[in-house]
């Protein structure tokens, strides 16, 4: 068994269900995922929790499948947040070098950055993230690391991301109250970012577009660093809806149709390829052409990546995306969305799933574990406080007997 120093935990707390990944930090800082739990998600609505208790049972059930698979109990974890809430801004901030031969020092690297988020706002808003993006000393641009150069004057520019004070605090509450503490919050799409992009990409200039249930997140990196971001209030929830109206079949019957016959390119799809579909009111099945279903599925589609690249454009990042777009997250699973995209953006697209990453690679190789593993990677970097024990058989077996009260106490 791993030392427990050497354990992280991100838990992704989405539209549709709530992941929570279990990663070990090895002594060469390379990252093995070692346990993985899910479980539905009930009380979030595009991203922003609606219902505590729902989203709590959740949560608890999520973390109690990744306890028994990594053999630890989880005392704490790195938690994503998005919704239309959040927000991203550039900023800059200038000071003077100080000292005797004005060489930079790590606390002007700090107070250039608090002067760069000293950004006002509203009382209900707080800054999630202050992404550093490059350092200037005296018109000497392209700095990544300025400690020990020497200069006068030393700028910063930044990335500022604030969300709702509410919806932070409710994901605390929620988290909190399934028995977690929060090392902390961060942002969906960069812990994808973490788990999908090379490092090349970066430096050249990409998109990253994560389609979840309620939300679809972009973040743009530029030379390495993080230069745009959005929160979509539209994802993966809407093509079920369609699907339901369309097709006339039950929600759930929607949903397993989607992802075991969705295609977001209706010329991908045989004429002849039949799919049966659930009625409602105990009426007898149909046998409908998938065609039909492709045709509801790629307008939807359509409109959702043409909303990302009104976004982009109206953002000016449009030319500056030389290393592609790489779309990820659980509605990007369905076939036909690269080269869907593809003709929307009208540079390469490529599906991203995570990387990097050692130990339980054949179950997380899905694009809807993007944002799990990545928090975990993001924990492993930014790990500083960790409260993890083992789990003995005695613990095991007091939680299955706590689970067994729970469903005797639902069915009596």
């Amino acid at each position: 068994m791993a030392k427990e120093s050497g354990l992280v935990v991100g838990l992704d707390i989405g539209t549709t269900k709530v992941c929570a990944i279990v990663v070990e930090v090895n002594a060469d800082g390379s990252v093995d995922v070692i346990g993985l739990g899910h479980s539905p998600s009930r009380g979030l609505r595009k991203g922003v929790v609606v219902n505590i208790d729902a989203t709590v049972d959740s949560v608890r059930r999520a973390v109690e499948d990744a306890e028994l698979m990594a053999g630890v109990e989880i005392r704490s974890a790195f938690v994503g947040i998005a919704g239309g809430h959040i927000k991203g801004v550039n900023s800059r901030g200038v000071i003077a070098i100080s000292g005797k031969n004005h060489e930079v020092t790590r606390q002007d690297v700090e107070r250039v950055i608090d002067a760069a988020k000293a950004v006002a706002l509203p009382v209900d808003r707080e800054v999630i993230h202050i992404l550093p993006q490059e350092f200037i000393i005296d018109d000497q641009t392209g700095i990544k690391e300025p400690v020990g150069m020497t200069g006068i004057r030393l700028e910063a520019e930044v990335h500022i991301v604030t969300g709702a004070v509410a919806s932070a605090q409710n994901i605390i509450k929620c988290a909190s109250k399934a028995g977690l503490e929060v090392q902390d919050i961060v942002l969906q799409q960069l812990a994808s970012s973490e788990a999908c992009l090379t490092s090349e990409e970066k430096e050249l200039g990409c998109m990253l577009v994560d389609v979840g249930g309620g939300t679809t997140d972009i973040a743009v990196f530029v030379e390495g660093s993080i230069y745009h971001t959005a929160v979509l209030a539209v994802g993966g929830d809407m093509l079920t809806n369609d699907i339901a109206i369309g097709l006339r079949t039950p929600r759930p019957e929607a949903e397993s149709i989607k992802r075991k016959f969705g295609c977001a390119l209706a010329a991908m799809v045989k004429a002849d390829e039949k799919i049966e579909v659930p009625s409602v009111g105990g009426r007898r099945p149909r046998v409908l052409s998938r065609q039909n279903l492709c045709e509801i599925i790629q307008p939807r589609m359509e409109e959702l990546f043409a909303m990302v690249d009104r976004e982009i454009r109206r953002a000016g990042y449009a030319g500056r995306i030389n290393g592609g777009v790489v779309v990820t997250g659980g509605s990007c699973i369905l076939e036909g969305v690269p080269e869907l995209a593809e003709q929307i953006f009208d540079i390469p697209v490529r599906r991203g799933i995570p990387r990097g990453v050692g130990g339980l690679t054949d179950v997380i190789n899905n694009p809807m574990y993007a944002t799990g593993v990545g928090l975990g990677i993001y924990g492993a970097a930014h790990r500083t406080r960790r409260k993890f024990r083992k789990v003995t058989d005695r613990n095991i077996f007091d939680k299955v007997i706590a689970r067994m009260k729970e469903w005797f106490g639902e069915i009596f």
